[in-house]
C-alpha cells in the first residue's frame, strides 16, 4: 500500500477490514482492476485537448442566445438532477450522483455559451463527479454499502484531480479513465454480484442511452447537415439526459430483491 497514492492508501485500508472484505472477492477484483488500469496509464501516450473540439455544427444564437440549442437542451440535466436531489439527496452516494447531474446542466450551458478549455473544465468536472458516484452506488448496491461508502471519497478525489491533471498539463488520459472505467467496471460487477434490488433493466437503459449520446457527438457535423434542424451535439444532451432519468427512474421503482 505504500505505493498507492493518498487517499487511496487510507481507502484500501478501511477495505480490507474484516467486517468489508471478507467473502468480497469482487470488491478485490475491482480494486485490482483500478489498480492495474490506473499503473497503465502513464505508459499511454499523453492526450492533448483537441483544439477544434469547440467547433460546433449549430452555433447559431437566438433570443440573445449564442449557440442557443446547444444552451438550452441542458435544461433536462438540471430537472433530472433537482428531481433527484429532492428525492434521494439523504443518502451520501445518490446526493453527488444528482447533484452531479443538476451542475452537468449549468456547467454545459455556462461552457456552450462561451466554448473554450476554460469553461469545458466546469462542463466537465459534475460529469466526472457524477460518474465516480455511479460507480460507488454500484458497489453500494452490489457488493458492500460500507465498501461503497468509503471509495466514495478517493474516487471523487481522483475525478477532481483528473480535471486539474488536464489544466496542469494538457493531457486528458487520466480524465478518460474516470469518464470510461466505469463503463467496464460496472457490466463486470452486474455480471459477479447479484442484484439486491430490482430494477437492473433501467442501468441497462441508461447504458444505451449514453451509448447513443456518444454516437450524436461523433456525428454532429453529419447530423446538423440533414435539415440543419439540430446538431449531433444538440441531441447528444439529450440522449445524456435521457440517460439520466433512466438512473432517476431506477431510484424511484426500486425494490429490495428477497
Amino acid at each position: 500500500m505504500a505505493c498507492l497514492p493518498w487517499p487511496w492508501t487510507l481507502a484500501v485500508r478501511h477495505l480490507m477490514t474484516p467486517s468489508i472484505a471478507k467473502g468480497k472477492h469482487p470488491l478485490v477484483a475491482l480494486l485490482g482492476l483500478m489498480a492495474v488500469s490506473l499503473a497503465i496509464l502513464p505508459l499511454l501516450p499523453p492526450i492533448p485537448q483537441d483544439p477544434s473540439y469547440h467547433q460546433f455544427a449549430d452555433r447559431r444564437t437566438l433570443l440573445g442566445i449564442p449557440n442557443f440549442w446547444n444552451v438550452v437542451s441542458n435544461l433536462p440535466f438540471v430537472l433530472v438532477g433537482a428531481i433527484g436531489l429532492w428525492q434521494f439527496g439523504r443518502d451520501r452516494a445518490s446526493f453527488v450522483l444528482f447533484l452531479g447531474i443538476f451542475l452537468t446542466g449549468f456547467g454545459s450551458t455556462h461552457y456552450h455559451w462561451d466554448p473554450n478549455d476554460d469553461t469545458l473544465f466546469w462542463d466537465r468536472l459534475p460529469v466526472a463527479l457524477t460518474f465516480m458516484a455511479i460507480l460507488a452506488v454500484a458497489v453500494e448496491e452490489r457488493v458492500s454499502a460500507k465498501a461503497g461508502a468509503v471509495l466514495l471519497w478517493p474516487l471523487l478525489a481522483l475525478a477532481v484531480f483528473s480535471l486539474l491533471l488536464w489544466r496542469w498539463t494538457d493531457d486528458l488520459r487520466l480524465y478518460g479513465w474516470v469518464q470510461f472505467f466505469p463503463c467496464i467496471a460496472l457490466p463486470l460487477l452486474f455480471v459477479a454480484c447479484p442484484a439486491k434490488y430490482s430494477g437492473t433493466s433501467y442501468w441497462l437503459i441508461a447504458a444505451a442511452f449514453y451509448a447513443l449520446a456518444k454516437l450524436f457527438e461523433f456525428y454532429d457535423h453529419a447530423i446538423y447537415s440533414v435539415g440543419f434542424i439540430l446538431s449531433g451535439h444538440t441531441l447528444k444532451h439529450f440522449a445524456a439526459a435521457s440517460a439520466c432519468f433512466a438512473v432517476l427512474r431506477y431510484f424511484q421503482t426500486r425494490r429490495p430483491v428477497s
